[in-house]
């Protein structure tokens, strides 16, 4: 797959062809290839008579306790919240903290070295991206975790398979569930879909569930009513006598559930409206413009101050990162509206007030080989993870293993992290939740100190 001075291989597509989505189930599955998460989950949406919901709920529970479920979650607005950010197609780890105090990183990169970027303050040798200044800004605050070689052993350089491992959080092509998906099982409640939010349109494989909900849409607002032919003045009016079927009262079993239904679907569309246009307040730090990911990053940011009651957030961050040629072209503006809208995000919680309850992980499936092939790099091993927050520890978690003994036989970065002990430091330190719940073989891996 091509695009502007950008190549995109073949497996990396079929990866993103691959996810759950929304309606449309899931494909066959390529012998030899894993079993994605999310893989058997039944979609059950919110319909009332010819008005359809953009809301798709996954999982289990039965329609007429959410109203009252996301009620009484909302009231417990003092929960913690994980938001997590993927960077799909492997980012270059060497790029976005690029080593230019390493003797051999010119060699490996004589074309493709990166230049003008401040010192990351913990280790000399590397240097942020100029395009994620606005990172390197936050971790000077001590809001940044940073994870310079994060990964597994043995890795798996198919898009595919090491997206699923991270998905599922551990190396196992069997499992069917994401990590925060069993946590929400265990965790979570039979009524509350917004516990797990994926903001890509379809079911991100991370918070597959067996039997809760989760519920997936495009943006807080793209949550709507639709009815072909009515819209404006009249619309309006039509939203307003369906949400008032809420309150009727009925000894009719079927009537009453219709009515909670109902009910729940009007409040949610009340609570999301304000998204469709603007956010309900315009924060300090204006969002990057023209691109979808800033946009919804802004539209969590509000849902959260308004307090609904979310727990676990997905989304995809801007850009595309599967750069086997044109590297610079599609890397460098991909990093920058990233880094300018994950910087806009936490300033406009911090102004919410509502800073403190909220860590975003930032992550890709792997990085790339260290040296370049002309005008681009080939799938690595070890990547670059962020935690970002104000409760965020701040420190570096894992050394940068250096050019010259940092890298295994395939000429890849090796890990110096391991991405299963940062799930289980985010379960026990952050959502107060044993790791071995979730985590398989959980007591193998290091927990670093993530939150402080």
């Amino acid at each position: 797959m091509t695009g502007p001075g950008r190549i995109v291989c073949d497996e990396c597509t079929r990866a993103e062809a691959l996810r759950a989505v929304a309606g449309r189930g899931l494909p066959a599955i390529e012998p030899g290839m894993p079993v994605p998460a999310g893989t058997g989950l039944t979609r059950r949406g919110f319909v009332v008579r010819s008005a359809g919901l953009a809301l798709a709920v996954y999982g289990a529970g039965r329609l007429g306790l959410f109203d009252e479920g996301i009620a009484a979650a909302a009231a417990q607005r003092s929960s913690k919240i994980l938001v997590t950010v993927f960077m799909g197609g492997g980012a270059d780890s060497l790029s976005l903290l690029y080593p230019e105090g390493d003797p051999l990183y010119h060699q490996l990169r004589p074309t493709l070295a990166v230049d003008g970027g401040t010192q990351f303050s913990e280790d000399a040798r590397l240097y942020w991206h100029p395009g994620l200044a606005p990172l390197a800004q936050l971790h000077a605050e001590g809001k940044v975790t940073v994870f310079p070689s994060i990964g597994y052993d043995h890795p798996d350089q198919s898009h595919f398979t090491s997206r699923h491992f991270w998905e599922v959080g551990a190396t196992d092509t069997r499992l069917l569930t994401g990590w925060l998906g069993r946590y929400l099982d265990a965790a979570g409640t039979n009524d509350n879909p917004l516990q797990g939010l994926s903001l890509t349109g379809s079911l991100s494989p991370a918070l597959a569930t067996a039997r809760v909900p989760v519920a997936a849409i495009d943006g807080p607002g793209q949550y709507d009513f639709w009815v072909p032919g009515v819209w404006g003045t009249v619309e309006t009016r039509m939203l307003d006598a369906l949400g008032a079927l809420g309150s009727v009262r009925s000894s009719d079993p079927s009537f009453r559930t219709a009515a909670r239904v109902t009910a729940q679907s009007s409040t949610l569309r009340r609570q999301l409206e304000p998204f469709a246009k603007d956010p309900p307040t315009k924060p300090a730090t204006p969002y990057p413009t023209g691109d979808s990911f800033p946009q919804q990053l802004a539209g969590v940011a509000a849902m959260i101050g308004a307090g609904l009651p979310l727990r676990c957030v997905a989304l995809d961050a801007s850009g595309a990162y599967d750069t086997h040629a044109g590297q610079v072209a599609a890397l460098d503006p991909a990093l920058q509206m990233t880094g300018a809208s994950l910087y806009a995000f936490q300033r406009d919680l911090e102004e919410r007030g509502v800073a403190d309850r909220v860590l975003t992980l930032v992550w890709s499936e792997f990085g790339r080989r260290a040296k370049e092939n002309g005008s681009g790099t080939d799938h690595g091993a070890a990547g670059t993870a962020f935690l970002i927050g104000t409760r965020a520890a701040g420190t570096q978690v894992g050394e940068f293993p250096g050019l010259a003994n940092g890298l295994d036989d395939d000429g890849n970065l090796k890990p110096t992290a391991d991405f299963r002990g940062v799930y289980g430091a985010l379960l026990e330190q952050w959502l107060s939740f044993d790791a071995a719940r979730v985590i398989p073989d959980a007591k193998k891996f290091q927990r670093p100190t993530l939150v402080k």
